[in-house]
């Protein structure tokens, strides 16, 4: 099980949102970029966003060059 995210503040929860939904940087940028490992953005994303929202975000994720490894299983 992944280490729960570190607490965030409102406005560090939307940055990483936005981040992960952003076209251009793979998901690893998410990582670095936010000091989050894996587990720990999609546990967030998965809390913060809408099950359809997550699902969506899942399969764009997916088609990604560095996506989350869960995500390109399915």
């Amino acid at each position: 099980m992944a280490k729960p995210a570190p607490r965030l503040t409102p406005d560090q929860i939307q940055a990483v949102i936005a981040t992960a939904w952003d076209d251009h940087p793979p998901f690893n940028a998410v990582l670095l970029r936010h000091g989050l490992n894996e587990g720990q953005v999609v546990s967030l994303l998965k809390r913060e966003l809408t099950p359809n929202a997550y699902k969506v975000w899942v399969l764009r994720a997916g088609t990604q060059r560095g996506a989350p490894s869960r995500a390109r299983k399915r």
